[in-house]
């Protein structure tokens, strides 16, 4: 498949984590080395084939390492790579973010993040009266 070229690099890191399944595999896989089955347990409502999907997409990015043993049954590992470690601050952004947008408070020590203000209920447009 052939990328579109991204106008900024903010593009580029949703191009690559972008989904539904990658931040959360993502945020599993920083607390260690994981087997398909445990990501799957902890990924809840992910589907075997997709996250199967999903795995290989980010191996095929480099930003996680599949690791094979030869044993009956097969024995697979995943990890992150050091490329895939330096997304940690970005998940750890993106969760600040999402939790103080969740409760619609400002972050108390916040230097140059600020939520917008609550929008105002939309009015119906007045209709133009013409006499």
């Amino acid at each position: 498949m052939m990328r579109r070229r991204a106008k900024c690099p903010a593009e580029i890191t949703l191009s690559v984590i972008g989904g539904r399944w990658k931040v959360p595999i993502l945020y599993h896989l920083f607390q260690g080395v994981k087997r398909f089955s445990e990501l799957q347990r902890s990924v809840s409502g992910v589907t075997q084939k997709v996250l199967t999907q999903q795995l290989r997409e980010m191996e095929r990015d480099r930003i996680l390492h599949r690791e094979v043993y030869a044993q009956v049954p097969p024995k697979v590992e995943y990890s992150l790579t050091d490329l895939g470690k330096s997304l940690k601050p970005v998940i750890d952004a993106m969760c600040e973010w999402g939790g103080v947008f969740a409760t619609g408070k400002q972050p108390p020590d916040s230097v140059g993040f600020s939520l917008p203000p609550t929008p105002l209920p939309r009015k119906a447009p007045e209709k133009e009266f013409r006499q």
